[in-house]
């Protein structure tokens, strides 16, 4: 397992991990996330929409691989956005991803 959806997964127990577009979607507007993840699989509409909101509400966020796996760390069936609304997850998770 990558090191990244271990984190996901600390943070999910954390409680400080919101799934769903709408709901992410939501948090970003709100400005209490501070990373974005998109599963790479996802509709073309959905991750235009979640990056145009994530770009002009200067949120970083970052495609990852599938939504299997981005579901399976958080304990979830598939899930295509993730946020994560603890600087400290996001950080890591950041530089995690940037390697």
């Amino acid at each position: 397992m990558e090191k990244w959806l271990s984190i996901l997964g600390l943070a999910y127990r954390a409680r400080k991990i919101i799934s769903g577009e709408e709901l992410v979607i939501k948090d970003v507007r709100n400005k209490n996330a501070k990373l974005v993840l998109l599963a790479e699989d996802g509709s073309q509409n959905t991750k235009k929409k979640v990056m145009d909101k994530c770009t002009f509400y200067n949120v970083p966020f970052r495609i990852v691989t599938d939504r299997q796996r981005l579901g399976k760390a958080i304990g979830k069936s598939e899930r295509v956005v993730v946020g994560v609304n603890d600087q400290g997850f996001a950080t890591k998770l950041i530089a995690l991803l940037d390697e």
